[in-house]
């Protein structure tokens, strides 16, 4: 029986939805540990031999079924460094949810870094939730470096929801990904900084196989005296597809640097970039003042509508 309290329980259902032990395949890591694992007969997570993540095992033609694997931090002081590999069968179609939860309440710095490694299948398809969220009165950081790595077989699907809304202090997080043939990446990357804040995201994508296709997309507001950088490069090393794009609100005395990269190494590489930063419309504002809202009520709105 899994025993959490309470600030845990809250961090499961910010990073994971989780308002109970999930369904199907989990581990639950708390603190350092594990405090909940579990497999099924299509999915088996086991620990890394040298106890720093998990190996997970999807096997082929697994369908309808979902893994959650969520980090929740409370205790101050406390930094780890995690790899998870996923292995996907070929034609397997399954959801995978991450995220990691800190609230710190204490002097020194909380750390997760976690790094994830996909192989997904000929024919698979997967879709990824990663959500990143802080909390906590002290006066440590919750510090945040995710790293992601995707290697994609022929004609394999992944679809990646990367989400850091709140608290989070510190970021760095890299993805890299390599498609074959006919394979299809889609990005989809939501992020919000307040305060003093910093958030890195940095992607760089291969496309070394005829048809495959990429689409990165970031959605971004920058408040307070905060600082982004979204850097992704597409490397079109085949006749492919690719398409970046950064689409960012600043505000205060934030800062957003967007960094666009395309390689074409191949006469049938078409690969497409797009930036916009800019802050909100005062028009907008206007509008929705004229429906009862104060100006911040009307701002919260614009940008809970731009984060969706």
């Amino acid at each position: 029986m899994i025993e959490l309290d309470e600030i845990q329980k809250r961090l499961l259902r910010e990073v994971a939805d989780l308002h109970k032990v999930p369904e199907g395949a989990f581990n639950i890591r708390s603190n350092g540990g594990s405090v909940g694992r579990a497999s099924t007969e299509n999915i088996e997570i086991e620990p890394r031999e040298d106890g720093q993540g998990l190996t997970i095992r999807i096997k082929p033609g697994t369908k309808n079924e979902s893994v959650h694997i969520p980090v929740v931090m409370t205790k101050s002081g406390i930094k780890e460094l995690v790899y998870n590999d996923f292995y996907i069968g070929e034609d397997a179609d399954v959801i995978i949810v991450a995220g990691c939860g800190i609230d710190n309440c204490g002097p020194q710095d909380s750390e997760h870094d976690g790094i994830h490694r996909f192989y997904v299948g000929k024919g698979a398809k997967i879709r990824y939730v990663e959500k990143h969220y802080g909390s906590g009165t002290g006066k440590g950081k919750r510090i945040l470096n995710p790293g992601t790595e995707v290697y994609m077989e022929e004609d394999s699907y992944a679809e990646m929801e990367m989400v850091q809304i709140k608290g989070v202090d510190d970021t760095d997080r890299t993805t890299k990904a390599e498609l074959k043939k006919g394979a299809r990446l889609v990005v989809r990357e939501r992020l919000m900084t307040h305060g003093n804040q910093n958030a890195i995201s940095t992607y760089v994508v291969n496309l070394d196989g005829e048809g495959c296709s990429a689409d990165v997309v970031s959605r971004s507001v920058a408040r307070d005296d905060s600082y982004q950088k979204f850097d992704a490069k597409l490397i079109g090393n085949a006749a492919c597809s690719g398409h970046t794009e950064c689409d960012s609100i600043i505000m205060d005395k934030g800062r957003i640097l967007a960094v666009p990269g395309l390689e074409a190494n191949n006469v049938d590489a078409a690969l497409v970039h797009e930036a916009a930063i800019g802050k909100i419309a005062g028009d907008q504002i206007i509008k929705l003042m004229t429906l009862g809202l104060t100006e911040q009520e009307a701002e919260e709105q614009i940008i809970n509508g731009f984060l969706k």
